[in-house]
């Protein structure tokens, strides 16, 4: 074990333990040393020399970021000799580009300036010995100024390093040194993924966003800490702030999960906040369009309505769907009016069509159907499997801690059909037929079975019904999982081995692994494949489902399903439904209702009258969505609560302007179970009202009585009720949040689930089997059509799509075409096709690549001019209810024209709203 040590920096002795730099040492101990280009969490360079410091015995000043400490050093970080080369190299650095600290506009916040004016550097002796380069600025996000580039390296290595993007690095030699892409091309042409990483690192402004440049220096910007509301990683950032706009947004250095980090989106993708398009009053259907309303008229109106109906057909004829986009106070208060003023359980949300089968198989297996470790643990798993998620695109900050293991010692293994970012990164790539993960996890178990490489240990000791498994598994030797998956039978081996010999590995999947009809045995078997290897319950291992949206683990948290309250209460057991009915004053039903696609199908049926829709878009998001649009044309009162005119919303008969995230307060709950804040930065545009006071006015127009009219009191109602939330209170997330099971006010929170013993008491093995999917490919359908998301676009985009940055980087819908197939029906990049289903067709743009395997084709889902749930299956998993996104089968023709024109009428359409 490693024992303090001391030496002493500007004559007071400190102490150090073993291995730290004398950087740190005197960091930690409140003494300020400068430094320019050294960065934390990467490996020191030492090549600024800004951080000199005066070691007594030693013959020269030395870098103090890459000298280690030892015992009994005397260090001045001050001293004469010290201040003088700092002059000097503060000097150098400045006559190596145009840097004119009294007129610079880079962006206010450039260190070396800062270091020039500490210094009182006042004259520059020296000429620029590099030669100058054009700034670029192609892109509408990052200008990149050479000529105030110091090659201080700090954006290579956050590249590198921290982002693991490879996208950078340093280029030529001498005075032609610069930064460069590779081949030096510009950065919207290159691997460059605008994470934005660079543009926070860099000292100088030679890397500013190009559209927050001059608008705002620090100190005229008020700095809001929330929580992003893209997809499910709950990165911490600042928004910055200025004469009511959100300017730009920045990481939270020390906030987990995301230590600073972000992506394109969380970076970028704030426009949206105030889109010209946003809903700033209520409508009210009028003919063939819509009359703007006043609050009381359009809540007077929609609670009439849904009173005349439930008197009528009775409460199971209406139903709500509430939203992963808002906050839990705000889905709590969305399913109590379901219950409470509906009268009836038919609420839910798009955590069905995502991880309604990682709860369903998970809380089976564990008792718990949440992930099972923190995503900090990741980078320091032996083994990292990753299966059905595209990391680099679905999560990207959570695949900077895959790709930062994968550097140090942890082998990764990825099954994909297609070839992911994450496979170059990996040991073993699994290109497994779609539809066939039971198979293949069923083969990696038979394996480790055969070759006694389980943990028997922890299988006798926490776990039951062991010998069913072993005699499902059986049944699934590599050769014959080859016949079916496609996946050599060497490489599921290799694969298998690498996994049981790990101390410590961890599973991280996604959609790609839920959104089948066989989804929940999906989710099984890798519970499965992680108890036979005793990789649960312990640090950097377990089951992780990694979250899609910024709080579909908070909407399934607060209650927001059929079937639970909040917490995962069953509203058919009656000691809960008293607790619920005592606290809310009103009788509730007890029997589970009706999930999103069985809501679409009771309108049809015309059961379902009336339905109250909360930051959903089903008519993107939902399958077979020329269905939907017919049946929610058919649906006999319709409200959507929204902050844009979605392609849902011009359906309704009532639409109410709700707020973004950067105009509310609240919480967020991410994918690792993380409780964290969202605080209102700005004003809500025109007339719009957040969320909470819209449904909170609703509840009284529809007579319930509610006392919770802030956040923080509807938060305290959720801990009263939810014994995972008990110990959850806005004061006690300041900082980090708190991660459930979180019981009582002291409580720290649980980071890791199952640590000795699981939820439901013993892990249950669950055997299950392989089951093909339900439209298999055909002779006049002969692709298997897949979809998914893409790095920058996001769900619906409804959010992203109205971000310029974004939209110029993917401002289209694109078909993944194999080479051999794009051949064999004289497709070339960029043409025309069309794709069709049995239920639609749509035209999009193809791409060609070797990404997708032969008679495969992917399409993202995030395009209503080319939506790919036109043509995708509402076939259910049967106990999930999620529908069968990830295959079905579609064909290819080459068209002439990509483009269908309905982007444009809906643009057209919603401005005119």
């Amino acid at each position: 074990m490693n024992s303090e040590q001391t030496l002493t920096i500007n004559e007071k002795k400190v102490s150090f333990t073993p291995g730290q730099t004398l950087l740190e040492v005197a960091r930690e101990n409140g003494i300020d040393i400068p430094t320019l280009c050294y960065l934390d969490r990467c490996e020191p360079t030492g090549s600024c020399r800004i951080c000199l410091v005066e070691v007594k015995g030693a013959r020269a000043l030395v870098a103090s970021c890459a000298m280690p400490a030892a015992p009994g050093m005397e260090v001045q970080t001050e001293s004469e000799a010290v201040v003088k080369a700092r002059r000097m190299v503060i000097e150098l650095l400045l006559a190596s580009g145009e840097h004119n600290c009294m007129t610079c506009e880079a962006n206010g916040e450039c260190k070396l300036q800062d270091l020039a004016y500490r210094y009182q550097v006042e004259t520059i002796r020296f000429s620029r010995p590099m030669e100058y380069f054009p700034m670029e600025s192609s892109n509408p996000l990052i200008i990149r100024d050479f000529s105030k580039c110091v090659l201080c390296g700090r954006c290579v290595q956050a590249c590198n390093e921290i982002q693991v993007n490879l996208a950078i690095s340093f280029g030529y030699r001498g005075a032609r040194s610069k930064i460069v892409t590779k081949g030096d091309v510009p950065l919207e042409e290159s691997d460059c993924v605008f994470c934005g990483e660079c543009v926070g690192v860099c000292p100088v402004g030679a890397l500013v966003e190009k559209k927050a440049r001059y608008k705002g220096r620090p100190w005229e910007e008020t700095k809001i800490k929330t929580t992003c509301s893209y997809c499910g990683v709950g990165c911490q950032v600042y928004l910055h702030v200025k004469d009511g706009q959100v300017l730009r947004v920045t990481g939270v250095e020390d906030g987990l999960p995301n230590l600073g980090s972000l992506c394109v989106k969380g970076k970028f993708g704030h426009e949206f906040i105030h889109s010209k398009e946003r809903l700033t009053t209520p409508l009210i259907r009028q003919a063939d369009g819509f009359r703007h309303a006043t609050w009381d008229e359009a809540l007077d109106y929609v609670a009439k309505r849904l009173k005349e109906i439930k008197e009528k057909d009775g409460p199971d004829s209406l139903a709500g769907l509430s939203s992963a986009s808002v906050t839990n106070e705000e889905n709590y208060l969305m399913q109590k009016l379901v219950r409470a003023g509906f009268g009836t359980n038919n609420v839910d949300h798009c955590a069905r069509l995502c991880h309604a089968s990682t709860v369903t198989g998970l809380a089976t297996v564990f008792g718990s159907g949440a992930m099972t470790n923190s995503i900090a643990e990741i980078e320091d798993a032996d083994v990292i499997l990753v299966i059905g998620s595209n990391t680099t695109e679905t999560h990207p900050v959570i695949s900077t801690f895959v790709k930062r293991a994968t550097l140090g010692k942890a082998k990764l293994i990825v099954a994909d059909p297609r070839k992911i970012t994450l496979t170059n990164f990996s040991e073993v790539w699994l290109r497994q037929r779609p539809g066939t993960d039971v198979a293949l996890i069923n083969g990696m178990i038979n394996v480790i079975l055969s070759e006694g490489l389980q943990d028997q240990a922890f299988i006798d000791d926490r776990t039951e019904n062991f010998e069913d498994l072993k005699k499902a598994v059986a049944e699934y030797p590599p050769e014959k999982v080859e016949k079916i998956t496609g996946v050599p039978a060497p490489d599921l081996i290799e694969a298998a081995r690498i996994y049981a010999k790990a101390e410590k590995a961890s599973i991280l999947y996604a959609m790609g692994i839920t959104q089948h009809t066989s989804g929940t045995d999906n989710v099984k078997a890798l519970a499965n494949l992680a108890m036979v290897t005793g990789n649960l319950g312990r640090p950097s291992t377990g089951v992780n489902p990694l979250r899609g949206q910024n709080n579909v683990q908070g909407a399934c948290d607060m209650g927001a399903l059929p079937n639970v309250y909040s917490g995962y209460q069953s509203v058919t057991d009656p000691a809960v439904k008293e607790k619920f009915e005592q606290a809310w004053g009103v009788s509730l039903p007890d029997q589970p209702g009706l999930t999103v696609v069985e809501i679409t199908n009771a309108i049809d049926e015309g059961r379902i009258k009336g339905l109250y829709i909360m930051g959903e878009n089903p008519l993107i998001s939902d399958p077979d969505v020329n269905h939907v649009e017919q049946v929610l044309k058919k649906c006999e009162f319709l409200v959507v609560q929204d902050i844009f005119l979605t392609e849902t919303a011009r359906l309704a008969d009532v639409v109410l302007p709700g707020t973004s995230f950067a105009e509310k307060e609240g919480t967020f709950t991410n994918t690792e179970r993380r409780v964290s804040r969202v605080r209102q930065a700005v004003q809500p545009v025109g007339e719009a009202r957040g969320d909470l006071e819209i449904l909170n006015d609703l509840a009284s127009r529809l007579g319930l009585s509610w006392t919770a009219d802030t956040a923080e009191a509807v938060m305290a109602e959720i801990a009263a009720l939810t014994p995972s939330y008990a110990g959850i209170s806005y004061p006690r997330l300041e900082g980090n949040g708190l991660i459930w099971p979180c019981l009582d006010k002291d409580h720290p929170g649980t980071p890791i689930l199952h640590v000795s013993q699981f939820t439901r008491g013993l892990g249950l093995f669950t055997p299950v089997e392989h089951r093909e999917p339900a439209e298999p490919p055909s002779n006049d359908y002969p692709f298997t059509l897949t979809t998914g998301r893409i790095l920058y676009q996001y769900h619906t985009g409804s959010m992203s799509r109205r971000c310029e940055p974004l939209d110029y980087l993917a401002p289209r819908c694109e078909v993944e075409i194999n080479p051999a197939d794009a051949a064999e029906l004289s497709i070339s990049d960029g043409d025309g096709v069309m794709v069709s289903s049995r239920r639609g067709e749509i035209v999009a743009t193809a791409r060609v690549t070797d990404i997708v395997p032969a008679k495969v084709i992917f399409i993202p889902f995030h395009y209503a001019e080319a939506a790919a749930n036109r043509l995708t299956i509402a076939e259910l998993d049967p106990v999930a209810k999620i529908p069968e996104f990830k295959v079905c089968a579609a064909k290819l023709e080459k068209v002439e024209e990509a483009e269908t024109g309905e982007g444009e009428e809906a643009e057209a359409s919603a401005q005119e709203a």
